[in-house]
């Protein structure tokens, strides 16, 4: 068993370095230095009001200042300064994207009205049960009442998710709009055409499609090659499965190959699509996925899903914050992906306070496969392998293991391509690590070897998370624990055999839910005192829609083709998030993206469904709010959360005042009014967020510090609530008031949290503070931390 993160006094220590690790190694630029003239894409922010009368529009003057420090020696005469600009930012952000050298940057961002200039960086994708799981349906629904929450809620109010992704594939039965009602006429988006992809192919779900490419052409240097879809059209599956997780229309007899069979439906179907493909065969660039979120926003849509990210950089460097901090004031909702670098501390990405952040959690369903080795000892895995060349299972194939001795294992265990030899595993079931490639791509490397078949054993990081694969060949992945077993026995058996059985689908898995190990864990050492991740969501083993010219497996090799596929990673929890912020939002149109978010975070549970604390795959031991945030999404009581912790924009920049950024580096996020500090947020932990972190500095002797928080009543006008909070070794606890009297609805009442310390802790300490009034529980998860001496 791997010890937890958070047991050793060094653990701090190390998350510091890390820390530093994260801000200025790996997402500062994803370039290296080019040559003196040689261009690359920068994110250059303007002043939008700056702008001198002389000038008829924002466009001309951002031309006219990028005219004044072009080189005057180009590589090509013709070259202007409206051929360098690839976008023009106009609503979440201002300013444009263009090709500059590195010395022309540098002169730029020393002139007049330019706020910012952010280099182009590089984004990775984070790649039917759910909503019965989540209690959006009784295991008595129907396709023809799976609307009904959503009915419900829906009103007069339309909702748009917008869904930053790979594009979508419209043929797909999850977008069909039969029965919903015309697009609203304050939807302003457009439905762009290009190869595969044409008016016709958005509707009543789909009601915007864009695409986005100049940023990742201007980083590879060539144009987008013609076997790949230059249009909205999804090559890659990812956008669809996430746009049809998030508002994907009840499709029943969905399954993968037979397995997960059931109706498919997406958590909140009657909202609507808005697809904005940003993300190519080499990737997703910050200058496309800003011309995204800034056309989203003008577009009109009411909640961002986005399920990628590009690592941590401090708040005013990272772009997709700036542009998400903009979406925020203008009134929507941002859900993003956590990543997928878990169990390692310290390993989230979209760390705002203002974005919400989701990690990764399982089900109680299951795809379960059996190996039963030559000594009759029988172990579990999963798998979701079905095709003709299924091994029988009463009869043993030769087992080896090529890594030999497994405390110093060779390098061909890990199954990479030119590793296998034939002679070695030709008609054999091979033992291969999991890391390092691409799962199923093992097994492509064992059956062009000749091997039968394929057990993928767990490292120690996985521990003993089980995540089912549509292999190429007869296939499945085991736990830490029973691969140590599988290599003793291969090592100590001079003729080890076993087979293979796959059993299909399980329903009622326990304990469940469980946070995934790739799930990335926090703490947010930007910001000790936000506690991220926000919460966790369904992640592994989603069915949802898919790209028909794709196998399921994403191989190029693999020519089956589905409709429906199941995949994990926090990319697929996002979008369920997102979809819940849909119903809510549509229940309660008026609620700011702060108020969705607090109602999603304090109604989060963090006991499985048997009864026990959330467990962590990746040591099977309790997970903590820093793997596991405020809990596990909670739909039906999110949608009346009782009590609300709200946060304006401003409420929002007064926190970054308190993170010793220059009036230069404020003035990112001061774009739209022109904001100034107030000097009454005193410090970052009396955000008016709805967890509680408190940092104590480095001290010998007993000390003390208050924290403040504002609710605000969203049920009943008269409401009496009482508060309930959990014990700590290290310090005591005080709440004033501990009763909250509410008279009227949306009045706000606020209370202080002291924190006196009793003996100072190795460790941060966890707990939760609750809000009752015998119908609601409004819980905020506690993380109590001692810095370490310097």
């Amino acid at each position: 068993m791997s010890p937890t993160p958070l047991s050793k006094m060094g653990f701090i220590l190390t998350t510091y370095i890390l820390f530093f690790f994260f801000t200025f190694g790996f997402a500062t630029l994803a370039y290296s230095a080019n040559p003196q003239f040689a261009t690359k894409t920068y994110i250059v922010q303007m002043d939008k009001s700056s702008m001198p009368h002389t000038f008829s529009n924002h466009l001309e003057w951002y031309s006219s200042k990028l005219k004044s420090v072009l080189s005057q020696t180009q590589t090509e005469e013709s070259e202007t300064e409206s051929s360098r600009i690839i976008y023009n930012y106009e609503t979440a952000f201002h300013g444009v994207a263009a090709k500059l050298t590195e010395d022309e940057a540098a002169r730029l961002e020393r002139e007049p009205g330019v706020v910012a200039i952010f280099p182009e960086t590089k984004y990775e994708l984070h790649t039917t049960r759910s909503p019965l799981f989540l209690g959006l349906e009784t295991s008595r629904s129907t396709s023809a009442n799976n609307l009904t929450l959503w009915s419900e809620t829906l009103a007069d109010h339309d909702v748009v998710v917008g869904v930053l992704d790979t594009g979508i594939w419209p043929e797909s039965e999850s977008f069909n709009d039969t029965g919903m009602r015309p697009i609203p006429s304050s939807w302003k988006g457009a439905c762009e055409v290009g190869r595969g992809f044409t008016k016709r192919h958005c509707n009543k779900k789909i009601v915007g499609a864009r695409v986005f490419y100049r940023g990742y052409e201007a980083a590879v240097g060539k144009i987008i090659e013609q076997n790949e879809f230059k249009s909205p059209r999804d090559q890659d599956g990812h956008g669809t499965h996430t746009a049809a997780t998030v508002a994907g229309s009840p499709v029943r007899g969905a399954n993968l190959l037979g397995y997960a069979y059931g109706t498919a439906r997406g958590m909140a179907p009657g909202a609507r699509i808005a697809a904005y493909k940003v993300c190519w065969i080499g990737g997703c660039f910050s200058s496309d996925i800003l011309s995204a979120v800034d056309k989203a926003v003008s577009d009109g849509v009411n909640v961002l899903s986005i399920s990628l990210g590009g690592g941590v950089s401090s708040y005013y460097r990272d772009s997709l914050s700036v542009a998400a901090f903009g979406a925020m004031e203008k009134g929507v909702f941002v859900s993003c992906s956590a990543g997928n670098a878990g169990p390692d501390p310290v390993s989230l990405t979209n760390v705002s306070p203002w974005i919400t952040t989701v990690g990764a959690s399982t089900m109680d369903r299951d795809f379960p496969a059996s190996v039963r080795l030559g000594n009759g000892k029988r172990m579990t895995g999963v798998s979701l392998y079905k095709g003709r060349n299924v091994l029988s299972s009463k009869r043993q194939y030769p087992l080896v293991y090529l890594g030999g001795n497994s405390s110093s294992p060779d390098p061909r265990s890990l199954c990479l391509e030119g590793t296998m030899s034939p002679k070695l595993v030709s008609g054999k079931i091979v033992i291969c690590d999991r890391g390092i490639s691409p799962r199923v791509q093992k097994g492509q490397v064992v059956k062009r070897a000749g091997g039968v078949g394929m057990i993928l054993t767990n490292t120690e990081a996985n521990g003993e998370e089980l995540v089912a694969d549509c292999h190429l060949l007869p296939a499945l992945a085991v736990g830490e624990k029973e691969g140590k077993e599988l290599k003793r026995y291969v090592v100590t058996s001079k003729k080890a055999t076993a087979s293979l059985e796959f059993l299909g689908t399980r329903l009622g898995i326990r304990p469940s839910p469980v946070v995934a190990a790739f799930s990335s864990r926090g703490p947010n050492f930007l910001t000790l005192e936000i506690l991220k991740p926000d919460l966790v969501a369904p992640g592994v083993n989603i069915l949802a829609a898919w790209s028909e010219v794709i196998g399921p497996s994403s191989l190029p090799t693999d020519n089956r083709r589905v409709k429906f596929n199941i995949l994990s990673g926090t990319s697929m929890s996002c979008p369920h998030v997102s979809g819940v912020a849909a119903l809510i939002k549509a229940k309660h149109p008026q609620w700011s993206p702060a108020a969705i978010k607090s109602a999603l975070m304090t109604t989060a549970y963090v006991h499985d469904n048997t009864l026990n604390p959330l467990q962590d795959a990746s040591s099977d031991t309790s997970s903590s709010p820093y793997d596991h945030g405020a809990g596990h999404i909670n739909p039906r009581k999110a949608l009346d959360p009782g009590l609300v912790y709200d946060i304006a924009p401003q409420d929002y920049f007064d926190f970054l005042c308190t993170q010793k950024l220059t009036p230069t580096e404020l003035g990112v996020f001061a774009k739209y009014s022109n904001r100034s500090c107030r000097r009454t947020l005193t410090s970052p932990g009396n955000l008016n967020y709805p967890a509680i972190s408190v940092v104590f500095p480095e001290k010998t002797a007993v000390s003390s510090l208050s924290v403040r928080r504002t609710v605000t009543n969203v049920g009943p006008p008269n409401a009496k609530y009482h508060v309930m909070i959990s014990p700590f070794k290290g310090a005591s606890v005080k709440v004033e008031p501990e009763i909250l009297n509410f008279t009227r609805k949306n009045q706000k009442l606020s209370y202080k949290i002291t924190f006196t310390t009793k003996s100072r802790q190795t460790s941060p300490e966890f707990g939760g503070l609750v809000w009752k009034d015998g119908v609601h529980r409004v819980r905020s998860p506690i993380v109590i931390t001692w810095l370490p001496p310097i």
